[in-house]
């Protein structure tokens, strides 16, 4: 992350809550059910050469998918949800520093 309250506020707008009772400057935990994503701060990164990923597995991706639509979450230009060829159901999200999020469940 480059920048930890929009890392936080990003997160926070697809449902993560902080996790941990430290605040540290250069570190951020989220968490969402059972998802917990850990972050450091990286101010140099330049996100057009960012390829950090993160697949996550998930149960009830229909309606996961159809709350972030609600919720005016931006997917990804290529990754709206569909089944793909090795049988999951997927969708993905890029961070404000570029990551990848890809939540899939096994159809």
């Amino acid at each position: 992350m480059r920048n930890k309250d929009i890392t936080q506020a990003y997160y926070a707008s697809l449902g993560f809550k902080k996790a941990g009772t430290g605040d540290y400057e250069d570190y951020l935990m989220v968490r969402k059910d059972h998802i917990e994503i850990h972050f450091f701060l990286f101010r140099e990164l330049d996100p057009k050469e960012n390829y950090g990923q993160v697949y996550i597995r998930v149960k009830n991706i229909d309606e996961l998918y159809k709350s972030m639509l609600a919720g005016g979450v931006k997917i990804h230009p290529n990754g709206p949800l569909q089944t793909k060829p090795w049988k999951q159901k997927e969708f993905s999200l890029l961070d404000p520093d570029n990551n990848l999020l890809t939540f899939g469940e096994a159809v």
